[in-house]
């Protein structure tokens, strides 16, 4: 009775070994379903960034190295040497008459605002007078490779960027004094690469 009793307990018990097993590989089935989705959901987005990348258009410059200059270098560098003889905190100029929109909104941006945003321009503008591809007003391309052209730059974000963190100050003394650096980083480069017959070849 003993042996048969325990061969009916055996025998009950097999069913759930079987369910516990059961349960185990759907637990596994179902991770692994998980996971798969989960990579496959990855693959899509990196296959995705991935055309995108490939499929952005190459930035390529518009004006030449001259056009660079006179747009933006020029009349920003104007308004930060300006300072050497007026105040920024001074009233306004009113603005001549006639009509034109530069005389309607020269009022609009004024005073350290002004001087914050010209610092800002001339420290930007180094990448774009970095920008591969560019031409000098010759023809010839813009001698971005040279270290000395480099350092330039680099010199003229140094200066730009000072002049913005003074501006911000508003400290008139300390923007006069940077104001020497800034004519000094544009000498150092037109020394080199402007007063030449062949410009932008040395």
């Amino acid at each position: 009775m003993a042996a048969g009793r325990r061969c009916e307990e055996r025998l009950a018990a097999q069913p759930v070994h079987w369910t516990v097993s059961m349960r185990k590989r759907s637990d596994a089935a179902h991770r692994a379903e998980v996971d798969m989705r989960v990579f496959g959901v990855l693959f899509v987005m990196l296959s995705i960034t991935a055309v995108a990348t490939a499929q952005a258009p190459a930035r390529e410059p518009v004006g030449s190295l001259a056009l660079v200059m006179r747009s933006i270098l020029f009349p920003n560098s104007n308004i930060l040497f300006d300072t050497q003889s007026r105040d920024p905190d001074a009233p306004p100029e009113p603005t001549a008459a006639g009509g034109t929109v530069s005389a309607t909104f020269s009022s609009i941006y004024t005073g350290w605002g002004l001087v914050e945003a010209a610092s800002v321009a001339l420290a930007e503008s180094a990448q774009l007078i970095m920008m591969e591809g560019r031409l000098c007003e010759n023809g010839l391309p813009v001698p971005v490779g040279n270290a000395d052209f480099q350092q330039f730059a680099r010199d003229l974000v140094d200066t730009g960027t000072k002049a913005y963190e003074i501006a911000q100050r508003q400290d008139l003394d300390a923007m006069v004094e940077i104001t020497n650096e800034v004519a000094g980083a544009c000498e150092n480069c037109h020394t080199v690469y402007r007063r030449y017959e062949d410009r932008c070849t040395q």
